[in-house]
């Protein structure tokens, strides 16, 4: 019982937390009616939809108020960018890649220590946090990342994969 309090206690700050630097940062987070999924809408053209359960931070690196980055550790997201309100670009970061871009419209996607990115419009860069080489997705091209040194191999995803995807994030 007592664990079980300490950990909603904790999902509780987590969201909270989340929520008040949303609106502190001209955001506003929203639950999608009739769904579980979250929807924090930013004045500066940055759009990021969160499955249900989906386990992430908004980050500011730069502390100028304004998310530049994601942190995300389980489920997915779906991240729009508006490249002429946002030329310093957005960076999805998971802990086996990091997915970054300057306006587009993309999907990640972590389980079982994989991160998996899906493009919907324009280009991501995508590499491991680890540096080593990068490679970038256009549309309908999509990564699985793992731990490891293995070469990062972009395919094009079948209709199917992606429709799934996005499927859970209410697209």
């Amino acid at each position: 019982m007592l664990l079980a309090l300490v950990v909603w206690v904790g999902a509780a700050c987590l969201f909270a937390s989340d929520a008040a630097f949303a609106q502190a940062s001209g955001c506003k987070m929203e639950r999608v009616a009739g769904t579980s999924r979250q929807v924090m809408r930013c004045a500066d053209g940055v759009t990021i939809i969160a499955e249900g359960g989906a386990r992430f931070n908004v980050v500011d690196r730069n502390r100028d108020g304004r998310p530049d980055a994601v942190s995300l550790r389980n489920k997915a997201v779906l991240v729009d960018v508006d490249r002429t309100q946002r030329p310093d670009g957005f960076e999805v970061v998971t802990p086996q890649a990091i997915a970054a871009v300057r306006g587009t419209r993309w999907a990640v996607d972590v389980k079982s220590g994989t991160t998996s990115v899906f493009v919907v419009r324009g280009r991501v860069a995508v590499g491991r946090p680890s540096a080593g080489r990068r490679v970038t997705l256009n549309v309908g091209e999509g990564v699985d990342v793992t731990r490891g040194s293995s070469p990062l191999t972009v395919r094009r995803w079948p209709p199917a994969r992606a429709a799934a995807l996005l499927a859970r994030l209410g697209q």
